[in-house]
């Protein structure tokens, strides 16, 4: 279980688990608002959940089946844009306006510790080549979190559709 591929097989469930939290135990909407007044969603959040778990359903198809770098990538890309980021925006701002963000404890208890496992794994199956190759994606994915946080929803057709392109582009370049 220890395996790249075994591991982001985890990550829908891990979202789901923590979409739970958000929504059917505690209630994130209304303690967002109270901070982020700004912050209207265009959609729903089951929708959100929703197109994300599809969306990263389709790209852990693509890498198991293509089972190369790009693919690798574009889940490091996913992962990081909606966990890894989520978490740490769930941790600071519960320390920054000391009141509990509803979704912390599974960010903690999960989105860490599995995406850790997981960034291991690409490392140790040299998925990843350098700590920089993380850092770069890990700046896209944060570029990303902040622009959907920013724009809503159409960030998300626009970052798959270059994951697309880049996928495409990159299939053959990267050894």
């Amino acid at each position: 279980m220890n395996q790249f591929k075994n591991l982001i097989v985890l990550s829908p469930l891990v979202y789901a688990v923590h979409h739970f939290e958000e929504h059917v135990i505690f209630n994130f909407i209304e303690w967002k608002l109270k901070y982020f007044y700004h912050s209207a969603a265009a959609l729903s959040t089951e929708a959100i959940l929703s197109i994300l778990i599809c969306i990263f359903v389709i790209f852990t198809l693509l890498h198991l089946v293509k089972n190369n770098r790009a693919s690798a990538y574009i889940i490091l890309y996913i992962l990081f844009a909606i966990q890894v980021v989520n978490a740490l925006f769930h941790i600071f701002f519960s320390f920054y306006y000391s009141d509990f963000s509803p979704g912390t404890i599974t960010a903690v208890l999960f989105y860490l510790p599995v995406n850790f496992f997981i960034v291991r794994a690409a490392f140790k199956e040299g998925w990843l080549k350098s700590y920089l190759e993380y850092a770069v994606i890990a700046f896209l994915g944060t570029i990303t979190f902040a622009l959907f946080e920013i724009y809503g929803p159409i960030v998300i057709a626009l970052s798959m559709v270059a994951s697309f392109i880049y996928f495409i582009w990159a299939s053959n370049k990267l050894t």
